[in-house]
């Protein structure tokens, strides 16, 4: 295989996780296993970890998986797939946890639009403090008017 054939796979990868993402936080996050991720629904936690946190732990397993599956007998194409998810996982740390929840101090003051939009559609999220009637589900990509209020 060539290296750009496992670019595209990372990237890809890295792509369809918002799919996966979005898929996951409506019907797994707000749906059976509402009871992980309901503490992060609450108001001013004061916990350094929330169940919610799990999640990262359950992100991880596949990633972890396809790393060993992807360089045994020999490296493999699902090596790539991998490093696509830990890709996604380390964005997703960044902009949700960094940038929206402010778990780290490190860009508590950006004016970047397209930061600021993120941080207002996942506002409009957690207005809702149930598993029910929620919006903006996805973590990279907002409807537009977020990005135009």
């Amino acid at each position: 295989m060539t290296v750009l054939f496992y670019i595209l796979v990372t990237f890809g990868t890295f792509l369809l996780m918002e799919g996966v993402t979005w898929l996951t936080h409506k019907f797994v996050m707000h749906g059976f296993l509402w009871y992980l991720h309901e503490d992060h629904h609450q108001p001013k936690y004061q916990g350094v970890f929330e169940k919610n946190d799990a999640f990262f732990v359950i992100f991880a397993i596949p990633s972890i998986a396809l790393f060993y599956f992807g360089i045994h007998p020999e490296l493999n194409f699902l090596f790539f797939i991998g490093l696509g998810i830990l890709c996604y996982g380390i964005a997703y740390f960044l902009i949700h946890d960094v940038l929206i929840h402010q778990r780290f101090k490190w860009f508590k003051n950006t004016k970047n639009k397209y930061l600021v939009g993120l941080r207002k559609a996942h506002k409009i999220h957690h207005k809702h403090l149930g598993k029910e009637q929620g919006e903006c589900f996805g973590m990279l990509y907002v409807p537009w008017k977020y990005f135009s209020m």
